[in-house]
């Protein structure tokens, strides 16, 4: 397995959108990204901001660019599709779901470190919540073989559940998709028929917090790619910095994915979707 990690360009460059897609509640954009690396490894993240407009409010907001794990990424010629699912709730996230096809798309990346391969003789189990589905699609694509939890708000958010390949196992929150039940609920089940996992995991905090406890009591490794404030996205502001059992880190250059064994709880502060 590949070491989870590519190293990124220093510098902010400009990508083409090449596509937006509605799913439900979200958007998925893509851009082709000509001047970075071509293989950026699931779980890492991109800073992104809008080329044109960002900033230029008339309170100036958005400000700082915003962090997102990619969904999928395809190289083409001269460059790599990069492909990141949003669900426009702020000023940073309302302006990247209104680009078009051949708008910029500013970014950094890949940054952080992404998921590792699974532990010997288990299974991978893929756990997610909500946008948090999106840096599983790309770990699901290159595993090739691994089970999918989904948990989701309503049919309208269950939507981007279509992204993946094989058909991922999906609840919602009013049972409007699936039964009315939470993606820890799939969880617990599953590790109770087979606790033989590497458990990956992404969404909020809450949802976390309850993979990591589940995970720790039955004694299952599971790696939980992980969310907090960030600015830079490369470790000069220190505003990503959680606690952990040997210190403190910063989840940019540390994370995002963290494993779940080193951590108290997952319930950091300035998390959240």
């Amino acid at each position: 397995m590949t070491e989870p990690r590519t190293l990124a360009p220093l510098e902010r460059r400009a990508a083409a959108v090449s596509g937006v897609e509605r799913l439900g509640a979200y958007h998925l954009i893509t851009a082709v990204d000509r001047g970075g690396p071509t293989d950026p490894r699931p779980g890492q993240f991109y800073m992104l901001a809008a080329v044109s407009d960002w900033g230029g409010g008339v309170d100036e907001r958005p400000y700082l660019p915003r962090a997102f794990s990619y969904a999928r990424a395809r190289v083409e010629s001269g460059g790599v599709a990069l492909s990141f699912l949003l669900e426009a709730v702020g000023p940073g996230t309302v302006r990247l779901a209104e680009l078009v096809a051949d708008d910029g798309l500013a970014l950094v990346g890949p940054l952080g470190v992404g998921f590792r391969a699974p532990a010997e003789g288990t299974r991978p189990l893929l756990v997610g919540g909500g946008i948090g589905a999106a840096p599983l699609l790309c770990w699901q694509e290159e595993l090739g073989d691994a089970a999918v939890l989904l948990g989701f708000r309503s049919a309208e958010h269950a939507q981007a559940a279509a992204l993946f390949g094989s058909e991922p196992r999906v609840v919602t929150d009013d049972g409007s998709v699936g039964r009315r039940a939470l993606v820890t609920e799939l969880l617990a089940a599953e590790l109770e028929a087979d606790p033989r996992a590497t458990v990956y995991a992404c969404g909020p905090p809450q949802m976390l917090e309850a993979v990591r406890a589940l995970c720790a009591e039955r004694e299952v490794a599971a790696q939980l790619a992980m969310e907090s404030g960030m600015a830079c996205g490369y470790g000069a502001c220190f505003g990503c910095v959680v606690p952990t059992r040997d210190g403190y880190v910063r989840l940019c250059v540390d994370g995002p994915v963290m494993d779940a064994a080193v951590l108290e709880t997952a319930l950091v502060a300035g998390a959240g979707h």
